[in-house]
């Protein structure tokens, strides 16, 4: 299998992306994940958003990316994980 050539160069800025049901824990629970795979992640670089109806929440985290294989590691926790709806 050929590899895919990536569009992105490394490191990068990299937001990602959770949304979920706005439940207490929520948020911690996306830090949380991506921070195993980026450990030097600042609080500052999290933002969280609710849905109009406040049912649910997105949570955004800005790391610099070392590598594709780093970003596809976040994204299989995120998608794996049961309260995380949708990742991007």
């Amino acid at each position: 299998m050929q590899q895919q050539e990536s569009l992105l160069q490394f490191p990068c800025a990299f937001t990602i992306k959770a949304m979920g049901i706005d439940q207490e824990g929520f948020e911690r629970r996306v830090v949380e994940l991506v921070r195993h795979h980026y450990p030097q992640l600042d609080a500052q670089a999290v933002t969280t958003r609710s849905s109009n109806g406040g049912k649910y929440l997105a949570v955004s985290v800005t790391i610099t990316a070392e590598s594709r294989a780093q970003l596809d590691a976040i994204y299989q926790d995120l998608s794996s994980h049961p309260q995380v709806l949708v990742s991007l």
